[in-house]
């Protein structure tokens, strides 16, 4: 299995205790949906390797404590800090609201605007401390669309199109600075503690 088969649950933040156990990041709407995972895919040196877990606690919100088969010191889930955590998508409940999507769910979709119609294609979403945002590939730039609802309006899954409404002036400020941060470069700073996936 591919990371391309899976979607990203979270990721390993820290150590708890000194029995192995690891703290989880959750990066999703409803942690509590997770309580009972039975077993996680951790990208290991590229590569997505089972785990097969023991127990879970929802703590904090967003973070769980987790004790995996085999992990038993501190010195071996040492290991496993910063990994990235996977499901199979076919996992994933699907979504019908128009209003509502997953982020990777949009990727490669065409983005409609209300005003000036096609624009150009999702190339990803950055899930961001105080905003997520939707990358754009706009005439050779990137251009970063905040996720809210009076600017994301509803997804056309049949069509694979995003209808939005831009803010007045958004496209003229990155067609005008040739210094916009890029994000996909690490310009801007992403934070662990990110907004969760709709």
């Amino acid at each position: 299995m591919t990371k391309d088969d899976c979607y990203q649950l979270g990721h390993i933040t820290k150590t708890h205790a000194v029995s192995g156990e690891l703290v989880l990041y959750l990066d999703v709407d409803d942690p509590k949906e997770y309580a009972d995972l039975e077993s996680v895919l951790l990208e290991v040196k590229g590569e997505l390797i089972p785990y097969f877990i023991e127990s879970i606690a929802i703590v904090k919100g967003s973070r769980a404590i987790v004790a995996f088969e085999d992990i038993d010191t501190i010195e071996q889930a040492e290991r496993l800090i910063n990994c990235a955590a996977y499901l199979p998508l076919d996992e994933l409940e699907p979504i019908t609201d128009e209003t509502r999507f997953y982020f990777h769910e949009i990727v490669g979709y065409q983005v409609i605007d209300a005003e000036a119609g096609e624009l150009g294609t999702v190339r990803g979403v950055y899930a961001m401390n105080a905003q997520d945002l939707i990358a754009m590939d706009y005439q050779g730039k990137e251009v970063l669309i905040p996720i809210n609802s009076d600017i994301v309006r509803t997804v056309d899954r049949a069509n694979q199109k995003l209808n939005v409404a831009l803010p007045d002036g958004l496209l003229d400020i990155y067609m005008a600075d040739e210094s916009k941060p890029d994000v996909a470069n690490g310009d801007v700073a992403d934070d662990e503690d990110n907004t969760d996936e709709d």
